[in-house]
């Protein structure tokens, strides 16, 4: 027998998952797999002493279990063909060459979209519109002020609750995109809808009509804006805070376009995707707070509106450029609908009584899940995935005859993870009781910004100290604190997520008595140089004085953002992964409405009998040190409140101890073995 008839021969192992074949010419190796009770046709063309012609003789191999000994067929394969499959494959293999290009199809498959080749636009898209998007945030109080005439309080309310609208909608953009649009065109309107919303904001500093006229230098008078104006206005901030709903899938979209399970480098590509969404995320912002804020400062609001409009046209643009390189994910089942029926079917069923714990078989649940049995917390909820009568509730196929009869086990479990975070997450929302950014700005117009005497740095990009400060405390807690810690201790230490959750608060309780401290300083000053009815004054006191209360805001970020975020992602199903990273935005809905809120109640008890309340137009005269004490008074009960919600939640799974079941499993996949190689159940002679 030649070299090409000892090579062509078929080897076979079986696992409990199915059957591999190997099939081998020469020195190429071909692997396919073909699930259980396959049968396999193998058509072999054998070479017959004295016989010119080659006679075709088909065998039949039923494959149906255990382990196949080594069978050798003659030295050209022609056709190996998998029958009772969905699709039929035929490959052809009537010589090694043939088979070594099957095998290089099939070792290296052709894939045409998706991939990083899309990463550059879908960055692109992100970084732009952050850029566009807030770059106009912090000198927006100016605006309301200066060119509507709208007084401190009324503008502000109208920032804190665009900026509420911003960070609720991508909560209802990631269920719309998830359920009924898909994230490519969640993506690609939310741009469109945020440039439409830029465009009207430009287009109210282009046209004098469409803004209240100057005020009068003369008579100090100023008109108020029409109803209509502020509509337009109004209309403005509404569309850019729709289309962020849409726009924050972006990052779930490119997640897309680099995750493949086919890839044996699918890991590395998705930390290459995030590192660098994140690096573009820290540089958009730096430009915004400096670059766009700057550009208003000193060129005015037509081009300082005109370039975040021409960015966010850019953004759309770049997304759509690259729509046919886009892997586009099919519309899965919403959770809306999903929590709807575990809540329905559990009230329906809530006079059953349930099994004993651990009762296996009598819960509903997916072939390939994991979850065969609910936890025990909030058992009342797991009678929606009881079975009732087997015949009755499941059907043929394994499913649910009704969804709103029978739950999945995987469904309760989801309802369970959002009901259980709830009293922690709402520990957050205080983070986001301020006063709206506005004060803030006002506050550092008033202090002496110069670096030299012909450079001043703009009021609203004071706040990139907070962002450079998350920044540099993140790779000092990875790269320093936390291996120092380490290496003390003798073995790897770890704060856990909820954990950083509790200091995040504890900084941002300090972030606002600092703050209240340097208010009183700056107050003072201002009395003393005898600036208390002159807005406009510039103090005798540096800037510098504000640096350490941002300094505390952006640890307290650092530590309770990224600790929300961890732990939502580690407490959740990976099914709800987009709602686990809509979360914490969400927390800052409720927060920045309390805000306003309180900023309102303060403003109408403080001015009662005509007195000079605390929430004043001009700050020298306003007590906002008070305000700054309420709010970190609120803070200090919020960390009570916190630890309260803490131990009642118990430990959470990067608090848990791991334990590791050995020997868990009864079946045991049998190993692909080379040829030559006898398997593990072979004899040995």
């Amino acid at each position: 027998m030649n070299a090409v008839e000892q090579a062509n021969f078929l080897n076979t192992n079986f696992s409990a998952k199915g059957m591999h074949f190997l099939h081998r010419v020469e020195d190429v190796v071909l692997y396919s797999y073909l699930p259980y009770d396959s049968k396999v046709s193998v058509s072999v063309v054998k070479p017959f002493e004295g016989v010119e012609e080659e006679d075709e003789e088909e065998e039949d191999l039923e494959l149906k279990g255990g382990r196949q000994e080594a069978r050798r067929f003659a030295p050209f394969i022609k056709t190996i063909k998998p029958s009772n499959i969905a699709m039929e494959k035929e490959v052809e293999l009537s010589s090694s060459a043939q088979l070594k290009m099957v095998s290089q199809s099939i070792s290296q498959p052709h894939k045409l979209e998706g991939g990083l080749v899309t990463m550059p636009f879908i960055i692109a898209n992100e970084a732009l519109a952050r850029v566009a998007t807030l770059g106009l945030l912090p000198n927006m109080i100016l605006y309301l002020m200066g060119n509507y005439h709208l007084h401190l309080s009324q503008a502000t309310h109208i920032l804190l609750l665009s900026v509420a609208a911003t960070n609720f909608t991508p909560l209802v953009g990631a269920f719309i995109a998830d359920s009924y649009l898909g994230r490519f065109l969640a993506v690609g309107l939310g741009s469109f809808i945020t440039f439409l919303g830029m465009t009207i904001l430009w287009l109210t500093a282009m046209i004098p009509r469409a803004r209240p006229p100057p005020c009068n230098p003369a008579t100090e008078s100023c008109k108020s804006a029409t109803s209509g104006q502020i509509a337009i206005l109004i209309s403005s901030l509404a569309l850019q805070s729709i289309g962020n709903g849409g726009l924050q899938c972006s990052q779930a979209f490119g997640a897309d376009q680099v995750d493949s399970k086919d890839n044996p480098n699918n890991q590395r590509a998705l930390e290459i995707f995030f590192s660098w969404y994140y690096a573009s995320t820290a540089i958009s912002v730096i430009i915004a707070f400096t670059g766009i804020v700057y550009i208003q400062d000193h060129y005015g609001w037509k081009l300082g509106f005109g370039v975040p409009a021409a960015l966010m046209f850019l953004s759309t643009f770049f997304f759509f450029l690259a729509s046919p390189l886009y892997v586009k994910n099919k519309i899965h089942s919403s959770l809306i609908a999903s929590f709807a029926r575990v809540i329905v079917v559990a009230y329906k069923n809530r006079k059953l009584r349930l099994p004993p714990k651990n009762s296996a078989g009598m819960f509903h649940h997916k072939k390939d899940s994991d979850l065969v049995v609910p936890t025990d917390k909030l058992r009342f909820l797991n009678k929606a995935c009881f079975i009732k009568d087997q015949e009755k509730d499941i059907a043929s196929d394994g499913s649910a005859s009704n969804p709103w009869t029978l739950c999945t086990v995987d469904q309760v479990e989801e309802l369970k993870a959002i009901i259980k975070v709830i009293p922690l997450w709402s520990t957050g929302i205080l983070m986001s009781l301020n006063i709206g950014g506005s004060f803030g700005l006002l506050q550092a117009k008033s202090l002496n910004r110069h670096i030299t005497s012909n450079f001043e740095v703009p009021a609203g990009s004071l706040s990139v100290i907070m962002i450079f400060t998350l920044f540099v405390w993140i790779a000092l807690y990875d790269r320093v604190i936390i291996p120092l810690a380490s290496k003390l201790r003798g073995k790897p230490v770890r704060i856990s997520a909820k954990r950083r959750m509790g200091i995040g608060l504890f900084f941002s309780f300090l972030h606002l008595v600092t703050a209240a401290i340097v208010e009183t300083a700056r107050r003072k000053r201002a009395i003393r140089e005898g600036y208390i009815n002159d807005t406009r004054a510039v103090l005798n006191m540096s800037a510098i004085w504000l640096f350490p209360q941002l300094c505390l805001g952006g640890i307290a970020e650092a530590f309770n953002a990224i600790g929300q975020n961890e732990f939502y992602y580690t407490e959740f199903p990976k099914s709800m992964s987009s709602i686990a990273s809509s979360l914490f935005g969400l927390g800052m809905v409720p927060g920045y409405l309390l805000s306003s809120l309180l900023f309102k109640i303060v403003e109408n008890v403080t001015s009662r009998g005509g007195k000079d309340g605390w929430i004043s137009d001009n700050i020298n005269k306003g007590r906002y040190d008070n305000y700054y004490w309420v709010l970190a008074t609120l803070s200090a009960v919020n960390i009570l409140y916190y630890l309260v919600c803490s131990r009642a939640y118990g430990p959470t799974a990067d608090e848990e101890p791991k334990v590791t079941e050995e020997n868990s499993s009864n079946e045991e996949e049998l190993p692909l073995m080379e040829f030559g190689t006898p398997g593990p159940y072979d004899k040995v002679s």
